[in-house]
């Protein structure tokens, strides 16, 4: 079954019995996010990058993560261009990406794409910035993560891997978001976590949270202006004929 076909099927009323919060961020995509207008909350200060190398961007992957979430992000932060850093076309290129799972082994993420993870929990480099999609629940990379975040410049969710953000306790005492369709069941799961409703992300100093699904693409303009600037962040969307603006605040 395709998926459009089945949400048509099924819509969100099922969302309590699907069988991960990557189910909940596919059956969301059908519905319209009214509401999604106010201010992203913004807690985060500018963020120094590392005066030699490279700032590394690991995204966290498991079964059935979901591509545009990780996708979005990771064409940000690959088409940024600092031409300040160096006279090298690689030194002007501040970003290193790669993909962190629980096993090398390839992982099927939406649509039916496989990636073949570049790293696994057990041997991925430190990373400066870790973005985490909506996906299935890993235990292996959860430990990963709760380990980790704490020594990241950011680490954010996109969609409902804010179910997993959450699930580490990291996310205690401060505010997050969701996907809109996922709200009311990120209430119940994690009140210790307080809930913002329609905005586009939440901010804080070293976890912030995106809504859904093209919402990353705004996170994660939000984390290279913090590194870089309002300028160099523009000429990134600007270059990926990205006209959204509410990464801007």
């Amino acid at each position: 079954m395709k998926r459009r076909d089945f949400l048509r099927t099924t819509g969100t009323a099922g969302l309590g019995v699907l069988p991960s919060t990557a189910a909940i961020h596919l059956a969301a995509q059908a519905t319209d996010p009214a509401g999604e207008s106010s201010q992203p909350i913004v807690n985060g200060e500018p963020l120094t990058p590392p005066t030699r190398g490279k700032i590394r961007v690991a995204v966290a992957i498991a079964e059935h993560a979901t591509v545009i979430d990780f996708a979005g992000p990771w064409e940000v932060f690959q088409d940024v261009q600092v031409p300040a850093r160096g006279a090298s076309h690689d030194e002007q290129m501040p970003f290193e990406l790669y993909t962190v799972a629980a096993t090398a082994e390839p992982i099927a993420v939406s649509g039916g794409m496989q990636i073949i993870p570049n790293y696994t929990v057990k041997n991925a480099p430190a990373p400066h910035v870790v973005v985490v999609p909506a996906q299935h629940e890993n235990r292996m990379l959860l430990d990963w993560l709760s380990a980790i975040a704490p020594k990241t410049d950011v680490t954010f969710s996109v969609c409902t891997g804010a179910f997993l953000l959450a699930e580490t306790g990291l996310l205690d005492g401060l505010p997050a978001t969701t996907h809109h369709a996922a709200y009311d069941r990120f209430a119940r799961e994690f009140p210790r976590v307080k809930l913002e409703r329609g905005l586009r992300f939440v901010e804080n100093h070293r976890l912030s949270t995106a809504g859904g699904l093209t919402s990353g693409i705004d996170l994660a303009l939000r984390v290279v202006e913090r590194y870089f600037g309002r300028a160099v962040a523009q000429t990134t969307a600007d270059y990926m004929e990205y006209t959204g603006t509410r990464w801007k605040v």
